[in-house]
Protein backbone atom coordinates (compact mmCIF):
# COMPACT_ATOMS: atom_id res chain seq x y z
CA UNK A 1 0.00 0.00 0.00
CA UNK A 2 1.41 2.96 -1.13
CA UNK A 3 2.64 5.25 2.02
CA UNK A 4 0.06 8.28 2.70
CA UNK A 5 -3.21 6.48 1.35
CA UNK A 6 -5.69 5.18 4.02
CA UNK A 7 -7.82 2.44 2.28
CA UNK A 8 -11.67 2.78 1.68
CA UNK A 9 -13.24 -0.17 3.44
CA UNK A 10 -11.70 0.15 7.09
CA UNK A 11 -14.36 -2.29 8.52
CA UNK A 12 -11.52 -4.55 9.23
CA UNK A 13 -9.90 -2.05 11.34
CA UNK A 14 -12.89 -1.87 13.12
CA UNK A 15 -13.80 1.77 12.86
CA UNK A 16 -15.37 3.59 9.75
CA UNK A 17 -18.83 2.61 10.47
CA UNK A 18 -21.86 2.78 12.91
CA UNK A 19 -23.85 -0.37 14.31
CA UNK A 20 -27.38 -0.30 14.84
CA UNK A 21 -28.63 -2.19 17.13
CA UNK A 22 -29.29 -5.62 16.40
CA UNK A 23 -27.37 -5.04 12.85
CA UNK A 24 -24.24 -7.08 11.52
CA UNK A 25 -22.18 -4.03 10.81
CA UNK A 26 -22.44 -4.48 6.84
CA UNK A 27 -22.35 -1.98 4.58
CA UNK A 28 -25.66 -2.23 3.74
CA UNK A 29 -26.93 -2.73 6.90
CA UNK A 30 -24.99 0.24 8.01
CA UNK A 31 -26.62 2.58 5.03
CA UNK A 32 -30.28 1.69 6.26
CA UNK A 33 -29.85 1.82 9.99
CA UNK A 34 -31.45 4.62 11.39
CA UNK A 35 -29.87 7.58 12.57
CA UNK A 36 -32.41 8.17 15.99
CA UNK A 37 -34.47 5.51 17.72
CA UNK A 38 -37.78 6.04 17.51
CA UNK A 39 -39.76 6.51 21.05
CA UNK A 40 -42.75 3.55 21.80
CA UNK A 41 -46.21 5.40 20.80
CA UNK A 42 -48.82 6.57 23.38
CA UNK A 43 -51.56 3.81 24.22
CA UNK A 44 -54.93 4.98 23.33
CA UNK A 45 -57.41 7.30 25.72
CA UNK A 46 -60.01 4.88 27.08
CA UNK A 47 -63.08 6.99 28.13
CA UNK A 48 -64.79 5.86 31.64
CA UNK A 49 -68.08 4.25 31.23
CA UNK A 50 -70.93 3.08 33.57
CA UNK A 51 -70.98 -0.71 33.57
CA UNK A 52 -73.74 -2.27 31.52
CA UNK A 53 -76.49 -4.56 33.38
CA UNK A 54 -75.43 -7.96 32.17
CA UNK A 55 -71.54 -6.78 34.14
CA UNK A 56 -73.47 -5.64 36.84
CA UNK A 57 -74.72 -8.65 37.14
CA UNK A 58 -71.47 -10.60 36.54
CA UNK A 59 -69.80 -8.00 39.30
CA UNK A 60 -72.42 -8.51 41.99
CA UNK A 61 -72.37 -12.40 41.35
CA UNK A 62 -68.89 -12.06 43.62
CA UNK A 63 -68.48 -13.91 47.47
CA UNK A 64 -67.69 -10.85 48.49
CA UNK A 65 -70.55 -8.52 47.49
CA UNK A 66 -73.07 -11.69 48.71
CA UNK A 67 -71.40 -11.75 52.52
CA UNK A 68 -71.91 -8.12 52.13
CA UNK A 69 -75.83 -8.22 51.25
CA UNK A 70 -76.40 -11.22 54.08
CA UNK A 71 -74.90 -9.13 56.86
CA UNK A 72 -76.91 -5.75 56.17
CA UNK A 73 -80.24 -7.98 55.37
CA UNK A 74 -79.65 -9.60 59.13
CA UNK A 75 -78.61 -6.35 60.39
CA UNK A 76 -81.91 -4.82 59.25
CA UNK A 77 -84.06 -7.50 60.87
CA UNK A 78 -82.17 -7.51 64.37
CA UNK A 79 -82.64 -3.48 64.70
CA UNK A 80 -86.50 -4.36 63.30
CA UNK A 81 -87.06 -6.93 66.13
CA UNK A 82 -85.13 -4.58 68.64
CA UNK A 83 -87.14 -1.56 67.86
CA UNK A 84 -90.67 -3.81 68.09
CA UNK A 85 -89.57 -5.37 71.51
CA UNK A 86 -88.62 -1.58 72.42
CA UNK A 87 -92.24 -0.39 70.92
CA UNK A 88 -94.34 -3.68 73.01
CA UNK A 89 -92.43 -3.25 76.19
CA UNK A 90 -93.00 0.81 76.49
CA UNK A 91 -96.38 0.16 75.62
CA UNK A 92 -97.16 -2.62 77.84
CA UNK A 93 -95.33 -0.25 80.78
CA UNK A 94 -97.06 3.09 80.36
CA UNK A 95 -100.06 3.94 82.10
CA UNK A 96 -103.55 2.84 79.94
CA UNK A 97 -107.02 4.49 80.54
CA UNK A 98 -109.65 1.65 81.41
CA UNK A 99 -112.07 1.47 78.92
CA UNK A 100 -115.48 1.98 80.77
CA UNK A 101 -118.67 0.47 79.35
CA UNK A 102 -121.38 2.36 79.68
CA UNK A 103 -125.25 1.83 79.36
CA UNK A 104 -127.78 3.68 76.99
CA UNK A 105 -128.75 5.65 79.62
CA UNK A 106 -125.11 6.86 80.57
CA UNK A 107 -124.41 7.66 76.63
CA UNK A 108 -127.98 9.03 76.17
CA UNK A 109 -128.45 13.26 75.88
CA UNK A 110 -132.44 13.33 77.74
CA UNK A 111 -134.90 15.92 76.67
CA UNK A 112 -137.69 17.04 79.02
CA UNK A 113 -140.79 18.08 77.25
CA UNK A 114 -144.49 18.47 78.12
CA UNK A 115 -146.55 17.27 75.96
CA UNK A 116 -148.96 19.82 76.01
CA UNK A 117 -146.68 22.94 75.15
CA UNK A 118 -147.59 21.25 71.44
CA UNK A 119 -151.46 21.60 71.82
CA UNK A 120 -151.52 24.48 69.96
CA UNK A 121 -153.28 23.74 66.64
CA UNK A 122 -150.37 24.02 63.69
CA UNK A 123 -151.08 24.79 60.15
CA UNK A 124 -151.05 21.56 58.09
CA UNK A 125 -154.07 20.68 61.15
CA UNK A 126 -152.01 18.62 63.67
CA UNK A 127 -151.99 18.82 67.31
CA UNK A 128 -151.13 17.53 70.53
CA UNK A 129 -149.39 14.60 70.47
CA UNK A 130 -149.71 13.93 66.35
CA UNK A 131 -147.48 17.01 66.13
CA UNK A 132 -144.46 15.72 68.41
CA UNK A 133 -144.79 12.64 67.18
CA UNK A 134 -143.76 14.48 63.69
CA UNK A 135 -140.66 16.12 65.50
CA UNK A 136 -139.19 12.79 66.61
CA UNK A 137 -136.79 12.61 63.49
CA UNK A 138 -135.63 16.15 63.92
CA UNK A 139 -135.43 15.42 67.83
CA UNK A 140 -133.40 12.22 66.86
CA UNK A 141 -130.97 14.55 64.30
CA UNK A 142 -130.20 16.81 67.16
CA UNK A 143 -128.01 13.76 69.39
CA UNK A 144 -131.01 13.05 71.36
CA UNK A 145 -131.01 9.57 72.65
CA UNK A 146 -134.46 9.63 75.20
CA UNK A 147 -136.79 11.63 75.99
CA UNK A 148 -138.86 12.46 79.86
CA UNK A 149 -142.23 12.72 78.89
CA UNK A 150 -143.41 14.92 82.09
CA UNK A 151 -147.38 15.75 82.69
CA UNK A 152 -148.86 12.85 81.24
CA UNK A 153 -150.86 11.89 84.65
CA UNK A 154 -153.56 13.47 86.17
CA UNK A 155 -151.71 13.94 89.97
CA UNK A 156 -155.04 15.15 91.83
CA UNK A 157 -156.88 11.45 91.75
CA UNK A 158 -154.79 9.32 94.40
CA UNK A 159 -154.65 5.84 94.23
CA UNK A 160 -153.09 6.35 90.52
CA UNK A 161 -154.57 4.06 87.76
CA UNK A 162 -151.03 4.32 85.88
CA UNK A 163 -153.28 3.47 82.14
CA UNK A 164 -154.95 6.57 82.41
CA UNK A 165 -153.43 9.67 81.12
CA UNK A 166 -154.45 13.60 81.42
CA UNK A 167 -157.33 13.90 79.27
CA UNK A 168 -156.26 17.19 77.99
CA UNK A 169 -153.06 15.87 76.30
CA UNK A 170 -154.71 13.25 74.11
CA UNK A 171 -156.19 9.74 74.20
CA UNK A 172 -154.31 6.45 75.11
CA UNK A 173 -154.22 5.05 71.38
CA UNK A 174 -151.92 8.68 70.84
CA UNK A 175 -150.01 8.06 73.87
CA UNK A 176 -148.84 4.65 72.78
CA UNK A 177 -148.19 5.70 69.10
CA UNK A 178 -146.20 8.32 70.20
CA UNK A 179 -144.00 5.36 72.34
CA UNK A 180 -143.92 3.97 69.28
CA UNK A 181 -142.72 6.15 67.33
CA UNK A 182 -139.76 6.96 69.48
CA UNK A 183 -138.87 3.00 69.76
CA UNK A 184 -138.96 2.98 66.13
CA UNK A 185 -136.73 6.48 65.77
CA UNK A 186 -134.51 5.18 68.20
CA UNK A 187 -135.68 7.38 71.15
CA UNK A 188 -135.75 5.71 74.49
CA UNK A 189 -139.13 7.05 76.53
CA UNK A 190 -138.97 7.34 80.07
CA UNK A 191 -142.49 8.63 82.20
CA UNK A 192 -142.20 11.16 84.57
CA UNK A 193 -144.27 9.97 87.77
CA UNK A 194 -142.61 12.87 90.07
CA UNK A 195 -144.99 13.94 92.48
CA UNK A 196 -147.46 11.73 91.55
CA UNK A 197 -148.44 8.68 94.15
CA UNK A 198 -148.46 5.46 92.24
CA UNK A 199 -149.00 3.80 95.95
CA UNK A 200 -151.70 6.09 96.89
CA UNK A 201 -149.64 7.34 99.71
CA UNK A 202 -149.03 10.83 99.20
CA UNK A 203 -146.28 11.40 102.05
CA UNK A 204 -143.49 8.70 103.17
CA UNK A 205 -143.17 10.19 106.14
CA UNK A 206 -147.27 9.70 106.87
CA UNK A 207 -147.08 5.83 105.51
CA UNK A 208 -146.77 4.06 108.83
CA UNK A 209 -149.30 1.65 108.03
CA UNK A 210 -147.99 0.54 104.69
CA UNK A 211 -149.45 -2.21 102.98
CA UNK A 212 -146.97 -5.35 102.74
CA UNK A 213 -146.90 -5.75 99.31
CA UNK A 214 -147.29 -3.35 96.14
CA UNK A 215 -150.86 -2.68 94.77
CA UNK A 216 -152.09 -4.90 92.42
CA UNK A 217 -153.14 -1.19 90.75
CA UNK A 218 -149.29 -0.14 90.54
CA UNK A 219 -147.97 -3.63 89.43
CA UNK A 220 -150.59 -3.83 85.89
CA UNK A 221 -150.16 -0.12 85.39
CA UNK A 222 -145.86 -0.40 85.17
CA UNK A 223 -146.48 -3.87 83.23
CA UNK A 224 -149.23 -2.05 80.83
CA UNK A 225 -146.33 0.55 80.41
CA UNK A 226 -143.57 -1.87 79.86
CA UNK A 227 -145.59 -3.25 77.76
CA UNK A 228 -145.66 -0.27 75.48
CA UNK A 229 -142.21 -0.29 75.20
CA UNK A 230 -141.28 2.49 77.99
CA UNK A 231 -137.89 2.31 79.24
CA UNK A 232 -137.94 3.56 82.80
CA UNK A 233 -139.69 5.83 85.15
CA UNK A 234 -138.58 9.14 86.51
CA UNK A 235 -140.34 9.70 90.20
CA UNK A 236 -138.60 12.71 92.63
CA UNK A 237 -136.54 11.76 96.01
CA UNK A 238 -140.11 13.37 98.41
CA UNK A 239 -141.96 10.67 96.59
CA UNK A 240 -143.44 7.47 98.36
CA UNK A 241 -142.03 5.53 95.78
CA UNK A 242 -138.41 7.05 96.78
CA UNK A 243 -138.08 4.03 99.23
CA UNK A 244 -136.29 0.55 99.39
CA UNK A 245 -139.28 -1.41 99.53
CA UNK A 246 -141.16 0.29 96.83
CA UNK A 247 -137.78 0.19 94.01
CA UNK A 248 -137.43 -3.60 95.21
CA UNK A 249 -140.72 -4.39 94.32
CA UNK A 250 -140.39 -2.37 90.91
CA UNK A 251 -136.80 -4.18 90.12
CA UNK A 252 -138.71 -7.21 90.41
CA UNK A 253 -141.24 -5.90 87.79
CA UNK A 254 -138.37 -4.53 85.94
CA UNK A 255 -136.98 -8.13 85.93
CA UNK A 256 -139.58 -9.59 83.82
CA UNK A 257 -138.93 -7.00 80.80
CA UNK A 258 -135.50 -6.41 80.75
CA UNK A 259 -132.58 -7.65 78.36
CA UNK A 260 -129.18 -6.76 77.44
CA UNK A 261 -130.18 -4.18 75.24
CA UNK A 262 -133.31 -3.08 76.65
CA UNK A 263 -132.31 -2.24 80.51
CA UNK A 264 -135.24 -0.61 82.12
CA UNK A 265 -134.24 2.37 84.69
CA UNK A 266 -135.27 4.39 87.61
CA UNK A 267 -134.65 8.37 87.36
CA UNK A 268 -134.83 10.05 90.66
CA UNK A 269 -134.61 13.94 90.43
CA UNK A 270 -133.58 15.08 93.14
CA UNK A 271 -134.95 18.59 94.88
CA UNK A 272 -133.32 18.28 98.06
CA UNK A 273 -129.80 19.86 98.96
CA UNK A 274 -128.80 16.09 99.96
CA UNK A 275 -130.41 13.20 98.38
CA UNK A 276 -131.61 10.69 101.19
CA UNK A 277 -129.84 7.95 101.20
CA UNK A 278 -130.69 4.54 100.49
CA UNK A 279 -129.52 1.13 101.80
CA UNK A 280 -129.27 -0.31 98.37
CA UNK A 281 -127.75 1.97 95.81
CA UNK A 282 -128.29 -0.38 92.82
CA UNK A 283 -132.44 0.83 93.43
CA UNK A 284 -131.63 4.26 91.31
CA UNK A 285 -129.96 4.24 88.01
CA UNK A 286 -129.67 7.80 87.54
CA UNK A 287 -129.94 10.92 89.66
CA UNK A 288 -131.23 13.80 88.33
CA UNK A 289 -130.04 16.96 89.89
CA UNK A 290 -130.21 20.62 89.04
CA UNK A 291 -127.43 23.08 88.62
CA UNK A 292 -129.33 26.30 89.86
CA UNK A 293 -131.24 26.50 93.24
CA UNK A 294 -134.84 27.00 92.70
CA UNK A 295 -135.96 30.62 92.41
CA UNK A 296 -139.03 32.51 91.14
CA UNK A 297 -136.81 35.82 90.07
CA UNK A 298 -133.63 35.28 87.96
CA UNK A 299 -130.61 34.47 89.80
CA UNK A 300 -128.03 37.38 89.35
CA UNK A 301 -124.06 36.08 87.99
CA UNK A 302 -122.71 36.27 91.34
CA UNK A 303 -125.30 33.39 92.58
CA UNK A 304 -124.99 31.62 89.45
CA UNK A 305 -121.23 31.22 89.87
CA UNK A 306 -121.13 30.13 93.27
CA UNK A 307 -124.27 27.65 92.50
CA UNK A 308 -122.08 26.56 89.82
CA UNK A 309 -118.34 26.30 91.45
CA UNK A 310 -120.66 24.35 94.41
CA UNK A 311 -120.99 21.46 91.91
CA UNK A 312 -117.88 21.69 90.47
CA UNK A 313 -115.94 21.36 93.99
CA UNK A 314 -118.39 18.37 95.49
CA UNK A 315 -119.82 16.20 93.11
CA UNK A 316 -120.70 12.43 94.54
CA UNK A 317 -119.70 9.51 92.34
CA UNK A 318 -122.21 6.63 93.68
CA UNK A 319 -124.68 6.76 91.63
CA UNK A 320 -124.42 7.86 87.68
CA UNK A 321 -125.50 11.86 87.81
CA UNK A 322 -128.00 13.64 84.65
CA UNK A 323 -127.80 17.29 84.98
CA UNK A 324 -130.60 19.96 84.39
CA UNK A 325 -130.55 23.96 84.72
CA UNK A 326 -133.13 23.64 87.05
CA UNK A 327 -133.13 27.57 88.35
CA UNK A 328 -133.85 30.45 86.49
CA UNK A 329 -131.39 32.64 85.28
CA UNK A 330 -130.65 35.52 82.42
CA UNK A 331 -131.13 34.67 78.79
CA UNK A 332 -128.09 35.48 77.99
CA UNK A 333 -126.72 32.67 80.41
CA UNK A 334 -128.63 30.31 78.80
CA UNK A 335 -125.95 29.15 76.41
CA UNK A 336 -123.39 28.88 78.83
CA UNK A 337 -125.54 26.26 81.13
CA UNK A 338 -125.73 24.03 78.16
CA UNK A 339 -122.26 24.05 77.35
CA UNK A 340 -121.42 23.35 81.30
CA UNK A 341 -124.32 20.37 80.95
CA UNK A 342 -122.92 18.94 78.32
CA UNK A 343 -119.55 18.78 79.61
CA UNK A 344 -120.23 17.90 82.92
CA UNK A 345 -119.59 14.02 84.23
CA UNK A 346 -122.88 12.41 83.46
CA UNK A 347 -125.78 12.44 81.33
CA UNK A 348 -127.23 15.64 80.34
CA UNK A 349 -130.95 16.41 80.54
CA UNK A 350 -132.16 19.61 78.42
CA UNK A 351 -135.55 20.80 79.36
CA UNK A 352 -138.02 21.97 76.07
CA UNK A 353 -136.26 24.91 74.37
CA UNK A 354 -138.46 26.88 71.96
CA UNK A 355 -135.33 27.61 70.28
CA UNK A 356 -134.42 24.41 69.01
CA UNK A 357 -138.20 23.75 68.36
CA UNK A 358 -138.58 23.00 64.44
CA UNK A 359 -142.17 24.23 64.16
CA UNK A 360 -141.71 27.52 65.56
CA UNK A 361 -140.79 29.69 62.83
CA UNK A 362 -139.29 32.13 64.46
CA UNK A 363 -138.97 35.08 60.83
CA UNK A 364 -142.48 34.67 61.37
CA UNK A 365 -142.58 34.66 65.53
CA UNK A 366 -141.25 37.49 67.48
CA UNK A 367 -142.60 36.50 70.94
CA UNK A 368 -139.94 36.60 73.65
CA UNK A 369 -139.41 33.39 76.05
CA UNK A 370 -140.02 33.40 80.02
CA UNK A 371 -137.79 36.24 81.17
CA UNK A 372 -136.75 38.02 77.89
CA UNK A 373 -137.58 41.28 77.44
CA UNK A 374 -138.53 42.48 73.86
CA UNK A 375 -136.01 44.43 72.62
CA UNK A 376 -136.06 46.89 69.28
CA UNK A 377 -132.99 44.46 68.05
CA UNK A 378 -135.54 41.38 68.14
CA UNK A 379 -136.77 41.37 64.65
CA UNK A 380 -137.44 38.27 63.24
CA UNK A 381 -134.28 38.28 61.02
CA UNK A 382 -132.01 38.78 64.35
CA UNK A 383 -134.78 35.75 65.54
CA UNK A 384 -133.71 33.48 63.16
CA UNK A 385 -130.15 34.23 63.55
CA UNK A 386 -130.65 33.28 67.14
CA UNK A 387 -132.31 30.10 66.19
CA UNK A 388 -129.59 28.65 64.11
CA UNK A 389 -126.75 29.40 66.67
CA UNK A 390 -129.03 27.92 69.05
CA UNK A 391 -129.71 24.62 67.01
CA UNK A 392 -125.89 25.23 66.08
CA UNK A 393 -124.39 24.97 69.36
CA UNK A 394 -126.81 21.90 70.54
CA UNK A 395 -125.54 20.08 67.62
CA UNK A 396 -121.87 20.68 68.11
CA UNK A 397 -121.88 19.84 71.64
CA UNK A 398 -124.08 16.40 71.12
CA UNK A 399 -121.56 16.06 68.33
CA UNK A 400 -118.46 16.08 70.56
CA UNK A 401 -119.76 14.29 73.27
CA UNK A 402 -120.77 11.68 71.15
CA UNK A 403 -117.43 10.92 69.54
CA UNK A 404 -115.05 11.89 72.28
CA UNK A 405 -114.47 9.09 75.39
CA UNK A 406 -112.48 12.32 77.52
CA UNK A 407 -116.15 13.77 77.68
CA UNK A 408 -118.24 10.81 77.75
CA UNK A 409 -116.29 8.93 80.47
CA UNK A 410 -112.81 10.95 81.17
CA UNK A 411 -111.57 11.83 84.44
CA UNK A 412 -112.66 15.17 85.71
CA UNK A 413 -110.32 17.97 87.75
CA UNK A 414 -111.62 21.28 88.41
CA UNK A 415 -109.38 23.84 88.14
CA UNK A 416 -108.86 27.09 90.19
CA UNK A 417 -108.59 30.65 88.97
CA UNK A 418 -106.89 33.69 91.21
CA UNK A 419 -109.77 35.83 90.79
CA UNK A 420 -107.77 39.23 91.51
CA UNK A 421 -105.41 38.42 88.25
CA UNK A 422 -108.41 37.58 86.10
CA UNK A 423 -110.52 41.00 86.33
CA UNK A 424 -110.77 43.13 83.29
CA UNK A 425 -109.47 46.83 83.04
CA UNK A 426 -113.18 47.52 82.44
CA UNK A 427 -114.16 47.13 85.63
CA UNK A 428 -114.50 50.31 87.96
CA UNK A 429 -112.63 50.43 92.19
CA UNK A 430 -116.77 50.84 92.96
CA UNK A 431 -118.24 48.01 91.10
CA UNK A 432 -118.96 44.51 92.66
CA UNK A 433 -116.40 41.94 92.15
CA UNK A 434 -116.88 39.83 88.89
CA UNK A 435 -117.12 36.49 89.48
CA UNK A 436 -114.22 34.63 88.01
CA UNK A 437 -113.76 32.30 85.48
CA UNK A 438 -114.44 28.95 86.27
CA UNK A 439 -112.85 25.70 84.19
CA UNK A 440 -112.20 22.25 84.54
CA UNK A 441 -110.58 19.54 82.24
CA UNK A 442 -112.07 16.15 81.09
CA UNK A 443 -109.16 13.91 80.27
CA UNK A 444 -109.25 10.81 78.53
CA UNK A 445 -105.13 9.47 78.27
CA UNK A 446 -103.49 11.83 76.91
CA UNK A 447 -106.36 14.05 75.42
CA UNK A 448 -107.62 16.89 77.06
CA UNK A 449 -110.83 19.24 77.32
CA UNK A 450 -110.53 22.38 79.29
CA UNK A 451 -113.94 23.98 79.72
CA UNK A 452 -113.81 27.63 80.41
CA UNK A 453 -116.83 29.58 81.69
CA UNK A 454 -116.78 33.75 82.28
CA UNK A 455 -120.57 33.87 84.09
CA UNK A 456 -119.66 37.51 84.89
CA UNK A 457 -120.75 40.56 82.87
CA UNK A 458 -116.89 41.63 81.82
CA UNK A 459 -114.41 40.21 79.61
CA UNK A 460 -111.44 38.11 81.14
CA UNK A 461 -108.41 37.20 80.10
CA UNK A 462 -106.55 34.22 81.31
CA UNK A 463 -103.38 34.48 83.33
CA UNK A 464 -100.53 32.95 81.90
CA UNK A 465 -98.96 31.53 85.48
CA UNK A 466 -102.70 29.75 86.16
CA UNK A 467 -101.92 26.05 85.11
CA UNK A 468 -98.37 25.82 84.52
CA UNK A 469 -98.69 22.28 83.64
CA UNK A 470 -101.72 22.08 80.87
CA UNK A 471 -100.49 22.64 77.24
CA UNK A 472 -99.64 25.99 76.07
CA UNK A 473 -101.98 25.62 72.76
CA UNK A 474 -105.40 24.03 71.61
CA UNK A 475 -107.99 23.72 69.24
CA UNK A 476 -111.51 25.65 69.48
CA UNK A 477 -114.16 22.64 69.54
CA UNK A 478 -116.96 25.42 70.01
CA UNK A 479 -118.32 28.31 72.30
CA UNK A 480 -121.32 30.08 72.87
CA UNK A 481 -121.27 32.48 70.15
CA UNK A 482 -119.78 29.76 67.42
CA UNK A 483 -117.27 32.49 66.63
CA UNK A 484 -113.95 30.97 67.91
CA UNK A 485 -112.56 28.58 65.05
CA UNK A 486 -108.90 27.06 64.55
CA UNK A 487 -106.17 27.12 67.23
CA UNK A 488 -105.41 29.10 70.00
CA UNK A 489 -102.80 29.90 72.39
CA UNK A 490 -103.87 30.20 75.78
CA UNK A 491 -101.62 33.14 77.31
CA UNK A 492 -103.30 35.37 74.96
CA UNK A 493 -106.75 34.10 74.78
CA UNK A 494 -109.65 36.33 76.23
CA UNK A 495 -113.13 35.50 77.73
CA UNK A 496 -116.15 37.80 76.21
CA UNK A 497 -118.68 38.11 78.80
CA UNK A 498 -121.20 35.06 79.15
CA UNK A 499 -119.15 33.16 77.21
CA UNK A 500 -118.52 29.62 77.77
CA UNK A 501 -115.58 27.84 75.81
CA UNK A 502 -114.35 24.27 75.12
CA UNK A 503 -110.77 23.99 73.64
CA UNK A 504 -109.41 20.62 72.53
CA UNK A 505 -105.39 21.08 73.85
CA UNK A 506 -102.24 19.22 72.81
CA UNK A 507 -98.33 19.68 73.14
CA UNK A 508 -96.81 21.32 71.05
CA UNK A 509 -96.36 20.21 67.20
CA UNK A 510 -98.90 18.48 68.20
CA UNK A 511 -102.53 17.92 66.89
CA UNK A 512 -103.78 15.17 68.23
Amino acid sequence: MAPGRMPLNAGDTGYGSVQGPGLTGSVGASESAPLLIPEDAPEPFQRWQPMSKEELEVAAGGPGWRKARCYLVLLFWLTWVAMLGISIAIIVMSPRPVATELRWWQKSLFYQLQPDLFMEKQTDGSEGINALCEQIPYIKSLGIGALILEGLFDKEEPPLNLTAAGASLGTLPQIQHLIAESNKAGLKVVLDFCEVDPTGHQNVAENTNRPSNISDTEHNGLRFWLQQGVAGFAICDTDAAYSEKTLLEWRGVFKEFNSPEEERIVVVKQTRDVLPPLNNSTLVDVVLRSILPSSNDLLPSEEVAEAIEKHLQSREEDIWPSWTVGGKASPDLKKLLLVLMMTLPGSPAVQYDEELDQRKNVSLRVSTSPGEANTPSDSPTDKEKKKRLAVALFTSLSRSRAREEALLFGSFTFLPFNSSANASSSSTPDSPPSPPILAFLRSWGCVHFLVLLNVGPEPHALDPAWAPSLPKAGVFVTSTGMDRLGTTALDTLEMQPREAIVIKLFEAGSYS
